[in-house]
């Protein structure tokens, strides 16, 4: 007989999501109260919870990616900087 696949809770406590996200639980306190994009939470009574599923759609909107052309810039001045200058004779 199998055994039952854990249950994956679907509102973490500040704790849990610090492990979820890798992020510290001062961190997202402060995402708490962010002025410009909060992060959604539910208080009950003195406990915090985020929704699993909130926190992730939450994160899809901070994602950053760059252009391809900024990002080929940002390598060929990376390499330059690991190459010896070259002198002119």
């Amino acid at each position: 007989m199998k055994p039952p696949a854990p249950v994956q809770p679907r509102f973490l406590d500040l704790r849990t999501l610090a492990a979820y996200s890798s992020c510290s639980v001062r961190w997202l306190r402060d995402r708490l109260v962010d002025r410009v994009h909060p992060l959604p939470h539910y208080r009950i009574g003195g406990k915090l919870l985020v929704q699993r599923d909130e926190f992730d759609q939450w994160m899809d909107v901070h994602r950053v990616v760059q252009p391809s052309d900024q990002l080929s810039q940002i390598v060929e001045s990376v390499v330059a900087q690991f190459q010896p200058s070259r002198r002119v004779a």
